[in-house]
C-alpha cells in the first residue's frame, strides 16, 4: 500500500523500462525463421510478440517494476510499450539506422561487456555460494541483529468502494476461500498472492489498518475498513510475541546480505589470477597525459615562451 504518486512515477519508469528492454523477435521473414514460443499477444507487420517474450521482459524489470505487470492496466502498458519499440525497431531498420558505423561500433562494444558479464556471472555462480552452516554461524553469533518487537501475519483484499467491500464479505460469509476472492477481486499486488501481506509489526501500515488488524484474533476476518488507499478487508493469519527472528525466515534475508561481500572476494580473486596468467604492459606516462573528457590533455605552457 503506497501514495498514488509514488504509483504514477513507478508507472512512468515501467513504460521507459519496458520500451528500452530486450529486443523481441524482429520484424517480418526475420522472426519468422525463429522458432515461435508461447501464445500470439501481437502482431506488429508480420513480426510477432509472444506470451514468452512478455514473460522475459518481466523477468529483467526491476523488482519494484515487476509488481505493476501483475495488473491488467499493467500487463496493458507493458504490451503496448513493446509493441511501440517494435515499430521503432521495424523503422530503423528500413532507413539503414541498423547497418550505420555508429551502430556497429556500439553492437561491438556491447557484445564484448555481455561476454565479459557472461564469463564474471558464471565465475561468481561456481565459486560464490554461501553454505548453510555458514550462515547458521552466522546467525548463531549475531542473533542480535534478528531480534524484533510484536509481529503479526496478515492478508487483506483491496476494493475501491464500499459496496464492492460488502459484496465480498458476504461471499466470504457464504464460504468463499479468502485466498481465492484476493486473487479475484484485491486491487493490491498482494492480491495475486492470495492477499498475503507476510510478517510485520507495529508503525509498518497506515493507523487505521494496523489498529484493525493488531486487535483481530488469529483466523479472524475483519468488517470493511476504510482508508485513503481504498476498502480493506483483514484476516489476521498470525501472531508472535517480541523476540528473535528464526533462522528459516531470515536465511534468504542473510544471504543475500553476505553475498555482495563474497561475490567481491571472488571477483577480486579472477582479476589478480587473471593478471599473474597474462603479458601485460600498462602505459601510465600514456594514461596520465588523458585529459578529464578523455582525449588528449593539453600541456601546460612552457613558463618563459608565452606571448
Amino acid at each position: 500500500m503506497r501514495h498514488k504518486g509514488y504509483f504514477r512515477l513507478a508507472a512512468v519508469t515501467f513504460c521507459i523500462a519496458a520500451l528500452f528492454g530486450c529486443q523481441s523477435k524482429g520484424p517480418g521473414a526475420e522472426a519468422g525463421k525463429k522458432e515461435q514460443k508461447g501464445q500470439v499477444l501481437a502482431e506488429v507487420n508480420g513480426a510477432v510478440i509472444t506470451t514468452e517474450d512478455f514473460k522475459k521482459e518481466v523477468e529483467i524489470l526491476p523488482a519494484y517494476l515487476k509488481q505493476m505487470a501483475a495488473s491488467p492496466d499493467g500487463r496493458k502498458e507493458m504490451l503496448d510499450s513493446m509493441v511501440v519499440r517494435e515499430l521503432v525497431l521495424q523503422d530503423a531498420q528500413k532507413q539503414g539506422v541498423d547497418k550505420s558505423p555508429e551502430v556497429a561500433a556500439k553492437m561491438e562494444d556491447m557484445k564484448k561487456r555481455v561476454i565479459v558479464e557472461a564469463y564474471l556471472k558464471k565465475k561468481v555462480a561456481e565459486q560464490a555460494d554461501i553454505a548453510d552452516a555458514d550462515l547458521q554461524k552466522f546467525y548463531d553469533q549475531n542473533k542480535e541483529k534478528f531480534k524484533t518487537g510484536e509481529q503479526i501475519k496478515a492478508s487483506h483484499i483491496l476494493v475501491k468502494s464500499e459496496k464492492e467491500a460488502q459484496d465480498v464479505l458476504t461471499q466470504l460469509k457464504g464460504g468463499a476461500k479468502f485466498e481465492d476472492l484476493a486473487r479475484k477481486f484485491s486491487t493490491d499486488p498482494a492480491g495475486q498472492k492470495g492477499g498475503d501481506l507476510g510478517w510485520f509489526g507495529k508503525d509498518s501500515m497506515i493507523p487505521e489498518f494496523e489498529k484493525v488488524a493488531f486487535a483481530l484474533k488469529e483466523g479472524q476476518v475483519s468488517g470493511v475498513v476504510k482508508t485513503k488507499f481504498g476498502y480493506h478487508i483483514i484476516k489476521l493469519v498470525g501472531k508472535r510475541p517480541a523476540g528473535v527472528l528464526p533462522f528459516a525466515e531470515v536465511k534468504e534475508q542473510l544471504k543475500a546480505s553476505l553475498l555482495p561481500e563474497k561475490q567481491q572476494e571472488v571477483f577480486k580473486k579472477v582479476k589478480e589470477e587473471l593478471k599473474k596468467s597474462a603479458k601485460l604492459s600498462v602505459k601510465e606516462d600514456v594514461l596520465m597525459g588523458i585529459g578529464a573528457n578523455g582525449g588528449e590533455a593539453k600541456t601546460p605552457p612552457v613558463e618563459g615562451k608565452q606571448k
